[in-house]
């Protein structure tokens, strides 16, 4: 019995972290603060417990590589 409530516990403390720093980071995203970046630890977090958080994450990593990959190409052409 203990041990599941432990369990829950560490689960809602993940997914309040988790929903608490996405909100911050978007919020930051205005400031010159790194709002992204606390965006992606928030969405890291949240992957841990749902879905639909690990699709975004993983959906942002392969938009990312598109556009490194795109950015590397061009710069190696116009050298």
């Amino acid at each position: 019995m203990l041990i599941r409530t432990v369990e829950q516990a560490k689960r809602w403390l993940k997914i309040i972290v988790g929903f608490t720093l996405l909100v911050l980071g978007l919020a930051m995203v205005f400031s010159p603060a790194p709002g992204l970046l606390i965006m992606l630890v928030g969405l890291g977090i949240l992957a841990a417990e749902f879905v639909w958080a690990k699709r975004l994450l993983n959906h942002l990593k392969e938009q990312s590589e598109r556009f490194r990959q795109t950015v590397f190409t061009r710069a190696d052409k116009a050298a």
